[in-house]
């Protein structure tokens, strides 16, 4: 069967890459199709375009994109049309997803459409959850709570887990394999900088990041530095980091970086699914994270949310410390991190928290990605 896959973005190419394994499992002649990043192209898949194309956020960034935006949504609908596929994946980026969608529902081809990872309707524009169904035949959610804010408005919609726990248990570089591989001396200490997928996330909060390692060298002279980054930034990346002339690793690829992630002992990241895969794995970190004037206008006027990162918002309450906008900014990352590195208060709450966590995301013997791909076959053969 052909697969028609569309991430818009690295996180997006992550969920992909393993749903594409897990499909694989249980179709061994599955052909694979669409638009994705590394990870997925790593899987198979022969992409229409670079997803770097639409790694843009907020207001003042989306605008200037539009027109080369709306030429890629054209093209990518004119492609699925040509090739017919069995089935449409779309994953995450639902503003850029929903279009496509509504396009090729407008065509009536009569191919199953499937929609991965939820848009957060629990947080803002809740009007999603009762229009949806007129454009996607099934839902898969990372969460619990969420198809109960989907399924009254007829919408099959199927929790299946979160595939972060995947990246959390799989390692296929081993802790001395990395470190010699990357010169890490034994007896260092690892902290991760995460600035993020976008360009605009590199641009805002790289030089904070490396400005709190200034601070770390001089202080703590026992920590190395490493970076993981994606193909959409790794250019900007190290060019920044070169520019610094401070001693940190930049890493790319998904084997690299999950065996940085099982060998830091702190981090600093910017918000979103990275955070998240740092809490499963049980590193302790802050999220630092702003965006444009403008763009924090429009969130505090219409995002109904106590947090914005996933850990806290699972859990209730602040686990992770969120400095945004004005609070990120070196000389406060900086006190944060020496709460980590003393091991008292902060550091233990993050320890005991995590473990709660790790056991409302489980889902049992068989991975989210397996679940996904079950519901992705079932949905198949049921309209075959």
């Amino acid at each position: 069967m052909k697969y028609y896959l569309i991430a818009g973005e690295p996180s997006g190419d992550s969920l992909g890459a393993h749903l594409m394994e897990a499909i694989k499992r249980q179709d061994k002649d599955a052909f694979f199709m669409g638009i994705g990043g590394d990870s997925m192209q790593a899987q198979g898949l022969s992409t229409l375009f670079n997803i770097s194309e639409l790694a843009v956020m907020g207001l003042a960034e989306v605008i200037p994109s539009i027109p080369r935006i709306l030429k890629r949504i054209k093209q990518t609908v004119a492609e699925i049309e040509r090739l017919k596929p069995d089935v449409v994946i779309t994953i995450d980026s639902w503003s850029f997803c929903a279009r496509i969608h509504k396009k090729l529902r407008e065509r009536n081809l009569g191919i199953p459409q499937v929609h991965y990872v939820a848009p957060q309707v629990w947080a803002w524009k809740k009007k999603r959850a009762r229009t949806m169904y007129k454009y996607i035949d099934l839902l898969l959610t990372l969460f619990p709570y969420e198809p109960k804010y989907f399924t009254p408005y007829n919408l099959e919609t199927v929790f299946v887990g979160h595939p972060v726990i995947e990246n959390a248990v799989i390692q296929k570089i081993s802790a001395d394999d990395f470190r010699k591989k990357y010169e890490v001396p034994t007896d260092s200490k690892i902290m991760l900088i995460l600035p993020g997928s976008r360009h605009n996330e590199v641009e805002r909060l790289l030089p904070d990041f490396l400005e709190v390692a200034k601070k770390m060298q001089k202080k703590h002279p026992e920590f190395a530095y490493i970076l993981p980054t994606v193909s959409t930034v790794a250019e900007r990346v190290h060019k920044t980091v070169a520019a610094s002339q401070l001693p940190i690793t930049v890493v790319e690829g998904e084997d690299e970086r999950r065996a940085a992630f099982q060998n830091a002992d702190v981090a600093i990241a910017a918000s979103g699914t990275v955070a998240l895969e740092l809490a499963i794995i049980g590193v302790p970190h802050i999220v630092a994270y702003k965006v444009p004037k403008l763009t924090e206008w429009l969130a505090r006027r219409f995002l109904h949310i106590q947090f914005v990162n996933l850990t806290n918002i699972l859990l209730g309450y602040e686990v992770v410390p969120e400095l945004l906008q004005q609070d990120c900014n070196p000389v406060t990352i900086m006190q944060y991190v020496e709460q980590f590195l003393a091991k008292e208060g902060l550091y233990k709450r993050q320890i005991d928290n995590f473990a709660k966590l790790r056991a409302y995301l489980g889902l049992g013997e068989q991975t989210p990605s397996d679940n996904a791909a079950a519901a992705i076959l079932e949905l198949i053969h049921r309209r075959k």
